[in-house]
C-alpha cells in the first residue's frame, strides 16, 4: 500500500550517439576521462530505461576514474534506482568519508537510509543538511522522518511545505495520504489521494491507495479515475485481499474473479486466490 519513494540501454545508446563525433575512428571511449561531465550524461542515464544498464555504466566509470565525483554520484543514484539500497548506501558513505558529498548527495543518502530502516542514519543525514536547502524533496524527507517518530504536527507542516513548493506534488500528496491512513484519518487520506491523482493521473500508487482507503471502510467500488486494464486488475486483487482480511470471503471471491477477467494476460496471483476460495466457499 505504501509507495513512499519513491523507472538505460536505449537511452545510453541514444545519448552517446548524439554526443559523439561523426568520425567513428576518432570516437572517444565513453568511459574515459571526463566524458560524463563533458557530455552531461549522468542525468540522461538516470532518467530513463533499465536501471541495471545505468549501474553497469557507472560501475565501469568509477573503475576507470575512481576520483570522479560525477561517476560516484551516478553510481550511487543508479544503485538506488535499481533498488540496490545497501550498495547505494555504501557509495554515499564513501563519498561522505572522502569529502565529495554535496548537500544533494546527503539528502539522497537520507532516503536510502530510510529504505534500509536505518532511521538514525537518515536523521543524521537530514540534520547535516544546510538550513538554506529549501526544496520539496528536503521537506518530504523531513515529513517522512516525522512520520516515523509519529510527530504528526511536524509531519503535516513538512508535507505542506513540500506540496507548496513542488510544481507537481502528486508524490508528496500520496505520501501524505499514507501518513494520514496510518493515523486512522481514512476519509482525509482519501481526499488527499484524490488531490494527488488530480496532479498526476499516471501515479498508480495514489490510485491504488485511494481504492484501498475506500476498501478499508467496506466500499469495494473502484472510484472513477483513469486506469489501464492492468492497473484495474491489480487494484481489484488488492481489494480482494482487504475483503478477506475483513472476513468477507464471498466479496473477495467476486473481486478476484473480476481481476482475472480484467487483466489482459493471465493473472497468477488473483487466479491462485480465487482457486483457494472456490475450494472453501460452499456454492
Amino acid at each position: 500500500m505504501k509507495a513512499r519513494y519513491w523507472p538505460v540501454a536505449a537511452a545510453l545508446a541514444a545519448g552517446l550517439a548524439n554526443c559523439a563525433p561523426t568520425n567513428v575512428e576518432n570516437k572517444p571511449d565513453p568511459l574515459a576521462g571526463d566524458i560524463i561531465e563533458e557530455a552531461n550524461l549522468t542525468d540522461l542515464l538516470l532518467a530513463a530505461g533499465d536501471p541495471a544498464d545505468a549501474v553497469l555504466y557507472f560501475e565501469k566509470a568509477v573503475e576507470r576514474n575512481p576520483d570522479s565525483y560525477e561517476a560516484r554520484r551516478g553510481l550511487a543514484k543508479s544503485y538506488a534506482k535499481a533498488r540496490r539500497y545497501p550498495e547505494a548506501a555504501r557509495v554515499y558513505e564513501e563519498m561522505i568519508a572522502l569529502g565529495q558529498a554535496e548537500p544533494a548527495d546527503r539528502l539522497e543518502y537520507g532516503y536510502v537510509a530510510m529504505r534500509l530502516e536505518r532511521w538514525e542514519d537518515a536523521q543524521a543525514a537530514a540534520a547535516a543538511l544546510p538550513e538554506a536547502m529549501n526544496t520539496p524533496r528536503r521537506h518530504l524527507l523531513d515529513a517522512l522522518l516525522a512520520d516515523h517518530r509519529q510527530d504528526w504536527a511536524t509531519a503535516d507542516a513538512a508535507y505542506q511545505r513540500a506540496e507548496r513548493m513542488s510544481p507537481n506534488p502528486g508524490e508528496v500528496l500520496n505520501n501524505w495520504g499514507v501518513s494520514l491512513m496510518s493515523r486512522g484519518d481514512v476519509e482525509v487520506a482519501e481526499a488527499t489521494f484524490r488531490r494527488a491523482i488530480s496532479f498526476d493521473s499516471r501515479l498508480f500508487e495514489a490510485k491504488n491507495n485511494l481504492a484501498l482507503s475506500r476498501g478499508l471502510r467496506g466500499d469495494y467500488q473502484i472510484p472513477v479515475m483513469p486506469l489501464t486494464d492492468v492497473e484495474r486488475a491489480q487494484i481489484l486483487n488488492n481489494l480482494g485481499v482487504i475483503a478477506l482480511r475483513r472476513d468477507e470471503p464471498r466479496i473477495a471471491r467476486g473481486l478476484f474473479a473480476e481481476a482475472v477477467a480484467t487483466h489482459p494476460q493471465y493473472y497468477q496471483a488473483a487466479a491462485d486466490r480465487l482457486a483457494a476460495l472456490e475450494s472453501t466457499i460452499i456454492q
